[in-house]
């Protein structure tokens, strides 16, 4: 059985202390952030750093462990990283679209004007 060199363990709990911690930021942004455009910022970053983070660390600890780079963990990483974004900007256009109403305070509201 292989095990782990400390320096390896740490960056690992490290990757996914901090994954967690900014999907639990993102969780606490998705339910007190006031609007649609902000609760949908909050946790579109928060799972794509959180989640980021904690499959990057799981990918370290299996890599490490069969002695070749773990295909699912970097598959499911970089999915990850293109579609979060990308579907997060397809329903902030749609909620445009729909005007979708946000804070009073908001400056430059696009249909304001018209």
């Amino acid at each position: 059985m292989n095990t782990l060199p400390w320096l390896l363990e740490l960056i690992i709990a490290l990757f996914i202390l901090i994954g967690a911690l900014v999907a639990l930021l993102g969780s606490i942004g998705l339910a007190r952030l006031p609007d649609f455009y902000m609760r949908l910022h909050g946790p579109t970053k928060a799972s794509t750093l959180g989640v980021g983070c904690t499959l990057i660390g799981s990918l370290l600890y299996f890599s490490f462990l069969t002695e070749g780079i773990s295909v699912q963990e970097a598959i499911i990483t970089l999915f990850l990283f293109v579609t979060a974004p990308a579907s997060a900007h397809m329903m902030a256009k749609a909620a445009l679209h729909r005007r979708v109403r946000c804070v009073d305070k908001t400056l430059n509201v696009p249909w304001k004007d018209q």
